[in-house]
């Protein structure tokens, strides 16, 4: 038998790799930031275009690289970090596998220009496809530009998996996001399309966060610190009460490495136990220290998942550091039954001396003074005059009031439950016949049987085809606002809100202005009501967060799920017999009926052979 096993060729391989490394464009950008940092950069500039399909570029002041290290840094497995299987054990460096710039290579075009400080000239590399093209010096600043074109020109299959081009540079900026918020002692610059995005300074960790998410996030802020022998803790939780519906503001840094830990952020939910509703999510921005050797980042191609050697002890030390915070810093309330109210000095009397109390007895004073006895002895007290009391009760025998008629009396009854059984005899009306259950289903009769409807999902059903009919026909109707409506949004969010400030618009809303980061709002859809409008305006940008196409009629059926979702009747709501029946009518009046917009069972069917069979 003949020997079939092969070793792959080289550019097969890095193919291979880049796989696992370079999922979108958004990897490349992580990964160029990331190197960029490692360099020594005190400055690095990102340039997009068409969401990196096109164009990806990293520019940094670091100290670059020799011609020979410019040539061996795109093969694979080259490094200047780990020299030995121990230091894996002792990183401090974001890259260390030297796997990125060959995967990237391996399916882009790749243009590299670096400079040392002692060199005089710079080395200019052009890859195609893992393919040297050229290798030449040229006229460039220290430092090193990497520029990365057409990602995927050589994987169709991989580049039609590629969503459209917002989505794909909100991508790019959540990336941007974690590597900036890691490194604020380093300036960040961000282009896309030639225009200026991001211009984020050297700063400290607070400045960099209200840079990157807007002044307004500057109150959000609750400082946390703690050290211990085994993690340092510091950072930025937000306060209860701007907890948000997305998941947008939730950083780890560990060792100014971004990661993701749902057993981490699961500590800081039992923080906020009680503090928020179920539906939010807390904001927070902390950065851990933690001794290199008790934990492993190379566990996962992406290294945004690391692994503890103790996450129990992190885990306890983490909720009580943010529970201190809350309390420390006045954000929960707080209750002292040993205190004594009487003790507490008004504030009026906050710097006035202490005086002994006096007590001032007159003397001469006598309550009945007035009422004193004459010379007679016989009390002067006198009645009040009770004349014209005939008149009081003057014109109202004409009313009827003053009668002893009785029979057009009527009484206050007792509220009237529904009952599961009518009365009258089954006919016509049997069919519109409803009752509430347990404030969650509408019960109805029907020929057959009867039909418990799920009152949330049905009410869900009719407002997304009501919102779908608006958006189509573009004839909502808007009810106007007494006063303008401020609301403020990151730079992230506020690009959301403008994607789909058209259909917004022909849903009933109206912008009086959209600006860096407040947006103002002057009418609202009948539906809304204003307490209403940055609930829901959350929770569209939740929805747009997630890999949600948002061209054409996506961008349609993403807004009017939501806005139905957020709308509709809760279950525990209570709705009167007339409210019933219209949502009844309203539901069975829909295009589809039978399932609700996020495809679940709306009502079931209980014929009557089907009560009968229980009786068997």
């Amino acid at each position: 038998m003949p020997d079939i096993i092969q070793l792959l060729p080289d550019h097969v391989a890095n193919q291979i790799a880049a796989g696992e490394v370079v999922q979108r464009p958004a990897s490349v950008v992580k990964e160029l930031m990331e190197n960029a940092i490692d360099a020594g950069a005190t400055t690095v500039k990102l340039i997009i275009k068409d969401g990196g399909k096109t164009l990806i570029q990293v520019i940094d002041d670091g100290v670059g690289m020799s011609p020979t290290d410019a040539r061996l840094s795109f093969e694979r497995h080259a490094t200047s970090k780990i020299t030995k299987a121990e230091d894996l054990f002792n990183l401090s460096t974001n890259g260390f596998r030297g796997e990125a710039l060959a995967s990237i290579a391996a399916i882009a075009h790749v243009e590299m220009q670096s400079r040392t400080e002692q060199d005089e000239v710079a080395t200019h590399i052009k890859i195609e496809g893992s393919k040297v093209v050229s290798q030449e010096v040229a006229v460039a600043p220290k430092g090193t530009s990497m520029m990365v074109k057409n990602l995927f020109f050589n994987i169709p299959a991989r580049r039609n998996f590629l969503k459209s081009t917002q989505v794909e540079l909100r991508h790019i900026i959540d990336e941007f996001h974690r590597v900036a918020l890691a490194h604020p002692s380093i300036g960040f610059h961000f282009y896309n399309n030639g225009s200026e995005i991001f211009n984020l300074p050297k700063s400290n960790d607070r400045q960099r966060i209200v840079n990157v998410f807007g002044g307004k996030t500057n109150e959000k802020l609750v400082p946390v610190h703690e050290e211990t022998q085994v993690v340092t803790i510091n950072g930025f939780i937000c306060k209860p009460e701007f907890a948000k519906k997305s998941r947008g503001e939730q950083f780890f840094f560990v060792n100014n490495r971004y990661i993701k830990s749902p057993y981490l952020h699961h500590a800081i939910v039992a923080a906020f136990d009680g503090l928020i509703k179920k539906e939010s999510h807390p904001g927070y921005f902390l950065y851990l220290t933690v001794d290199p050797g008790s934990i492993d980042i190379n566990i996962h191609p992406t290294k945004t998942e690391v692994k503890f050697d103790d996450e129990h002890t992190l885990y306890a030390i983490l909720r009580s550091t943010v529970k201190h915070s809350l309390g420390q810093f006045n954000v929960i309330p707080t209750l002292d039954f040993d205190r004594d109210q009487n003790l507490e000095t008004p504030y009026d009397y906050k710097n006035k001396s202490v005086e002994q109390p006096r007590v001032v007895v007159d003397a001469g004073f006598n309550p009945f003074k007035d009422e004193m006895a004459t010379s007679s002895g016989r009390s002067s007290f006198q009645k009040p005059a009770t004349k014209g009391w005939e008149s009081l009760y003057s014109g109202m025998e004409s009313e009827g009031v003053g009668s002893t008629d009785f029979s057009s009396v009527s009484f206050e009854s007792e509220t009237i439950t529904g009952s599961i059984f009518d009365d009258q005899k089954v006919g016509l009306d049997a069919v519109t016949t409803t009752f509430q259950l347990r404030r969650k289903y509408i019960v109805t009769t029907i020929k057959s049987g009867m039909v418990v409807i799920d009152q949330s999902r049905a009410h869900q059903r009719v407002l997304y085809e009501n919102f779908l009919k608006n958006i189509t026909v573009k004839e909502a109707v808007s009810q106007q606002l007494l006063f303008p409506l401020s609301l403020t949004f990151s730079k992230s969010d506020r690009d959301i809100i403008m994607e789909i400030q058209e259909n917004l618009i022909s849903l009933g809303f109206d912008f009086e202005a959209i600006g860096e980061e407040e947006i103002k709002i002057t009418g609202v859809p009948l539906s809304v009501s204003e307490s209403e409008v940055e609930m829901i305006l959350d929770q569209l940008i939740s929805d747009y967060q997630q890999d949600f196409e948002v061209d054409g009629f996506s961008q349609t059926d993403v807004l009017s799920k939501t806005l139905a979702k957020s709308l509709a009747v809760k279950t525990g709501e209570v709705l009167d017999r007339d409210s019933q029946l219209a949502l009844v009518n309203d539901l069975f009046a829909c295009k589809e009926s039978r399932l609700s917009p996020f495809n679940k069972s709306i009502y079931v069917t209980i014929t009557e052979d089907d009560i009968d069979k229980k009786f068997l």
